[in-house]
């Protein structure tokens, strides 16, 4: 099973428009094989809580104009590190102290990469 072509669309959104606010190293990942309950996990790491917070703001209302209303949200008090649960789609957004530190990404080493349509 692989991820769904809503959930790689509203990946892409979400991608955009943490590029658009200055969000770095982003990487999706189909974790279908691995998580029931999610079909993309996408990781964002920014230099310092404000950009943490602005990305994750930015992110959810993206994709609120399209319709797709977070389930769950954690982590804005400290934003170091926000999680936004869409559903088929879980957004990590990490201050890049964080990322380095927790490495997930090497966890779903076996799960394909999504490649990203992001424009400048």
């Amino acid at each position: 099973m692989t991820a769904t072509p809503e959930a790689i669309k509203i990946t892409n959104l979400a991608a955009q428009a943490a590029a658009d606010k200055q969000g770095e190293q982003l990487v999706a990942i189909d974790v279908t094989s691995v998580n029931p309950l999610n079909d993309v996990y996408l990781w964002v790491s920014a230099k310092n809580e404000r950009l943490v917070s602005a990305i994750a703001d930015e992110i959810e209302y993206k994709l609120q104009e399209v319709g797709v209303e977070a389930r769950r949200r954690e982590g804005k008090t400290t934003s170091r590190w926000i999680m936004l649960d869409f559903g088929d789609l879980a957004v990590h957004v990490m201050h890049e102290e964080e990322r380095m530190y927790y490495t997930h990404e090497r966890l779903f080493g076996s799960c394909p990469t999504i490649q990203l349509d992001i424009t400048e």
